[in-house]
């Protein structure tokens, strides 16, 4: 094992960036996919630059450390934005709505219909057929207030 690392030629390096970057799609975390570009990098190198074992090696180190931080902090100050952040948290959609009770709550839990389902939610206790107002969401259960409605 220790000769074929000390050994390696720029095809060896190729393919272990064809491996790291099949690494990437099983495990999460876009960490393989950076050294799989180092290891490219380096093979890419040794083809117009021959130089000595150690050298690949640290080099394969640095170069995949850098890219992997660079991206880190590039994603912390560039995250992803989405047309739709709700989109997976469909509770926090009904945030503001005002909605009928179908159920009275009592002992802090009712069921209130939205749309053609029934939502089971939390907040004071009030009889069925009051209107209550959306605060938010605890995973599918909607946290909810009594609304009053003011003449206006």
């Amino acid at each position: 094992m220790v000769e074929f690392l000390t050994n390696m030629t720029w095809w060896h390096w190729v393919v272990g960036a064809v491996a790291l970057a099949a690494l990437e799609a099983f495990v999460p975390g876009a960490v393989a996919v950076w050294f799989a570009i180092s290891a490219a990098l380096v093979g890419l190198l040794l083809v117009v630059l021959p130089m000595p074992w150690q050298w690949q090696w640290v080099l394969f180190a640095v170069i995949g450390i850098v890219a992997m931080v660079w991206y880190r902090n590039y994603k912390q100050a560039n995250p992803d934005v989405s047309e739709q952040p709700l989109l997976n948290q469909r509770g926090l959609q009904y945030v503001g709505q005002v909605l009928l009770l179908v159920e009275p709550i009592d002992h802090g839990f009712g069921k209130v219909q939205v749309g053609d389902s029934v939502w089971k939610v939390s907040g004071p206790d009030a009889p069925a057929g009051a209107r209550v107002r959306v605060i938010g969401a605890d995973a599918s259960v909607l946290r909810v207030e009594h609304y009053v409605e003011l003449d206006g």
